[in-house]
């Protein structure tokens, strides 16, 4: 079961782009925008609202990728800081495990874990550039 909807912050002056257009397409990604919403540390965030060109190793063009999320906090030593996060599966993060026959689904999930991996790779030299962070979280790091 997909689970999507809008997001109401609570903290809406927190959010970068329009509040009443945060849109999440797992309980997950909700989760985690409540966290930012409500987290004192956490100064800004935002849900798609940065993009990354990155060559897709399926058709070899340039495409988009928008990370889940942007946030702005404050760390444990007071220090401000900048990540870029994405929310994924840990099977997904993963990648597909070997089978004996090949099939639709598997080949569906092959070619989904090479983008992902093009996108991850561009999103980690993006946030090099800036000092940022690069992270990707999996239900053992939501507490789900």
């Amino acid at each position: 079961m997909s689970y999507k909807g809008i997001y109401k912050p609570s903290h809406p002056q927190k959010y970068i782009g329009d509040p009443n257009n945060i849109i999440y397409r797992s309980l997950w990604e909700r989760k985690f925008m409540y966290w930012c919403d409500v987290n004192e540390n956490i100064i800004k965030w935002a849900s798609e609202e940065i993009w990354i060109p990155y060559l897709s190793p399926l058709d070899k063009r340039v495409h988009k990728y928008f990370p889940d999320f942007y946030i702005k906090y404050k760390d444990n030593s007071g220090n401000i800081k900048e990540s870029l996060i994405e929310v994924k599966p840990k099977k997904q993060v993963e990648g597909p495990k070997p089978q004996k026959r090949m099939t639709q689904k598997q080949m569906y999930e092959l070619k989904e874990y090479a983008k992902n991996q093009a996108k991850w790779k561009a999103a980690k030299e993006f946030c090099a550039d800036r000092r940022w962070e690069f992270q990707i979280l999996t239900e053992d790091n939501l507490g789900v």
